[in-house]
């Protein structure tokens, strides 16, 4: 169903029938909203974590100072 369809079918409809579609339609807007702003459940995002953690372990568990990074500190990381 395209667009201009619905349009000229929701003149069809009372005020009432109207303001209960939009009303719908309002909470799937919200509803995908949540999902793109949340992508991740909290149980996911503490894997994700977890998994970068364990991805620079190496770096922190060898001793010493974690001068390696200092090797950005002259880069512009201005856009």
């Amino acid at each position: 169903m395209t667009q201009r369809v619905i349009l000229k079918e929701l003149k069809n409809l009372t005020i009432t029938e109207r303001l209960t579609i939009i009303e719908a339609a309002l909470q799937l807007i919200r509803k995908d909203l949540q999902q793109v702003e949340q992508p991740f459940v909290p149980t996911e995002r503490r894997q994700q974590l977890a998994a970068a953690a364990a991805a620079l372990l190496p770096d922190y568990s060898g001793g010493g100072e974690l001068t390696i990074f200092t090797v950005l500190d002259g880069e512009n990381f201005h856009v």
